[in-house]
């Protein structure tokens, strides 16, 4: 599995923009104002992901206190902070295009409440990206010594 790249995220996110910013502007009146309750959760999983990456980098190097953790949780961990960047990237962009739309018309009371509510989510759709990158990161295996137990370099593919 290849880290995910900035990239990726970026294209994701520019495209959900576009998206919710075409897809507002046809609808704005007939959608209700937009509520916060996002924002809690958003940062609710971006500091579990960031508390598991912190316990996981110290199991998978092995730190005193801690108990090795299978292969199989490692993968999952990966595949969970994947999925969560990938998530976090489309609420974040869908969030930007709705808070493009509504800053033309801010002097306004529901435009504004709306625009409130999208920063905050675009806000915390970015911690929670940073915090899937960063536990993304902690499953990375070490590297290894580039000495053998007797202190001598190690040779191209042999022990």
């Amino acid at each position: 599995m290849r880290p995910t790249r900035p990239w990726t995220l970026a294209a994701i996110a520019i495209g959900c923009a576009l998206a919710a910013w075409l897809i507002v502007r046809a609808t704005f009146t007939s959608l209700p104002p937009l509520p916060f309750t996002s924002v809690p959760a958003l940062l609710l999983l971006a500091l579990g992901e960031g508390v598991s990456g912190r316990n996981l980098k110290a199991r998978i190097r092995g730190r005193p206190g801690t108990k090795p953790v299978a292969p199989l949780a490692v993968a999952r961990m990966a595949v969970l902070a994947k999925a969560s960047s990938a998530a976090a990237a489309a609420i974040g962009g869908f969030a930007a295009g709705l808070l493009a739309y509504v800053s033309a018309s801010l002097e306004k009371p529901v435009p504004r409440g709306d625009a409130f509510a999208s920063g905050a989510t675009l806000a915390s759709a970015i911690v929670l990206t940073a915090a899937a990158l960063y536990l993304e990161h902690c499953c990375r295996a070490p590297e290894p010594p580039d000495e053998d137990e007797n202190g001598l370099p190690r040779r191209g593919g042999q022990d």
